[in-house]
């Protein structure tokens, strides 16, 4: 199956095949690497890549998820192809998806950054959650006019929850 991995503005296609001895084979970018998969009680992820143990911690759901890896946070998007090929086959013309703010991870508003008709530039920070006690900024993903705002600072929120939507 292919995915789709991008941090840090960076898209990777990653490669990921089952054998069934239950072994995976894993392409980056077309370049093979030696992977293995432990899931933890807790939840969290083991990772053996090339040889490195990485403990991770995902946070929210596909596509849009928080990684937790020593002790760092970073937001990025895992998409398998069936889910952007499922993704696209939704979407309206005009590019509707990026149109709305959603929460990333279940957690409080602590700052809303923008105003009902506010002119919000590509990058923005437009909203402020606290998750497992740590401030992430949520940024615009396409200019626009601040049509709505859908929770006000001090609200508990779950993952998914809409949270301000441009015109």
């Amino acid at each position: 199956m292919r995915y789709y991995v991008t941090l840090d503005g960076r898209e990777r296609p990653v490669d990921v095949d089952i054998l069934p001895t239950g072994a995976l084979t894993v392409s980056v970018e077309g370049r093979l690497v030696e992977a293995d998969v432990v899931e933890i009680d807790d939840g969290s992820l083991s990772i053996r890549i090339d040889g490195q143990v990485l403990d991770l911690t995902l946070e929210g759901l596909p596509p849009e998820v928080g990684i937790v890896a020593s002790g760092h946070r970073i937001y990025g998007r895992i998409e398998s192809e069936r889910l952007r090929a499922s993704a696209a086959a939704r979407r309206t013309k005009g590019g509707a998806d990026e149109k709305v703010i959603v929460a990333p991870m279940p957690g409080r508003v602590t700052k809303v950054l923008v105003a009902v008709g506010d002119e919000v530039a590509v990058g923005q920070g437009v909203v402020v959650v606290e998750a497992m006690k740590m401030e992430n900024e949520l940024r615009a993903k396409a200019g626009g006019v601040v049509a709505e705002i859908h929770a006000q600072a001090g609200a508990t929120i779950e993952a998914g929850a809409r949270l301000v939507t441009f015109a």
